[in-house]
């Protein structure tokens, strides 16, 4: 059973409340183009399979290796053209925030803010996303464990705010991999919060020396089936039509024709194990 706020998130659209619920989008807002073509095929496939569906992208990119990276279109346009997925396709969106004062203005434009792995310890910035009222979904730093998320929801729910998320990224495993320990699903789930997988980043190879982080794309599928195996509540994918091209995070995001059957292939697990 979902929790009321993310029923009421959900409110719009028609799905199976057995179903796992999709956060999905590219990394960062690249074009107003990319994010309505995104959204528009994600959408359609969420709701054909019955799937309860958020849409991500980052609006700012404040977390890259390199001072060359793609950072952004600017933070007004790159929002405006988030709400506007939202009130084109009427879903929820979502977006990151890297600090305390990018909180209130992001909230302006979406239905819950996220707070990157990196960040998750960061107090002024939990108490300053709990305050807008928004659900706030934190990713588990690649340094922490399941069990000290606990810290990270009792922040937020101190600062008045009870709608929150945690989400499982892989752990860092020597300097340039990541692993996933599928035992912070369940023992995140301990702190009665929704757990999300996010299949994507957890395949990062991150501190490469070219200055531009590498992933392992080809075991997103690996990710996803294991996560709703042992209970994941929601799947977390980057999605991209040409991740060769993307601007931030490409080679770890899925092709965007490949998302509809391995969401079919997903359902069918749910099914077996509920």
């Amino acid at each position: 059973m979902q929790p009321t706020y993310l029923q009421e998130l959900f409110k719009n659209q028609s799905y199976n409340p057995d179903n796992f619920f999709l956060i999905a989008g590219p990394c960062v807002v690249e074009s107003e183009e990319l994010v309505m073509e995104v959204a528009d095929k994600v959408s359609a496939i969420c709701k054909n399979l019955e799937i309860p569906y958020i849409f991500k992208a980052s609006y700012r990119k404040a977390n890259r290796t390199s001072a060359n990276s793609f950072t952004g279109l600017g933070d007004d346009i790159a929002l405006n053209f988030i709400k506007k997925v939202g009130e084109k396709y009427k879903l929820p969106t979502i977006t990151d925030v890297h600090a305390h004062d990018e909180c209130t203005l992001a909230a302006q434009y979406v239905d819950a803010l996220q707070i990157p792995a990196f960040l998750c310890r960061q107090t002024d910035l939990l108490i300053a996303a709990a305050k807008t009222n928004k659900i706030v979904n934190v990713k588990k730093g690649q340094f922490l464990s399941g069990q000290s998320m606990q810290f990270a929801v009792d922040k937020i729910t101190k600062a008045g705010n009870n709608k929150t998320m945690l989400t499982e990224r892989g752990t860092t495993f020597g300097y340039q991999d990541l692993v996933v320990d599928y035992r912070n699903i369940t023992w995140m789930k301990e702190h009665k919060t929704p757990v999300i997988m996010d299949c994507t980043h957890s395949l990062q190879q991150p501190n490469q020396t070219s200055g531009i982080t590498g992933g392992n794309p080809q075991l997103i599928e690996t990710i996803a089936k294991a996560a709703i195996a042992v209970g994941a509540d929601g799947l977390f994918i980057e999605t991209h039509p040409n991740p060769a091209v993307a601007k931030s995070d490409g080679a770890n995001m899925l092709p965007l024709h490949l998302l509809e059957n391995l969401l079919e292939q997903l359902i069918k697990i749910r099914k077996a194990i509920i």
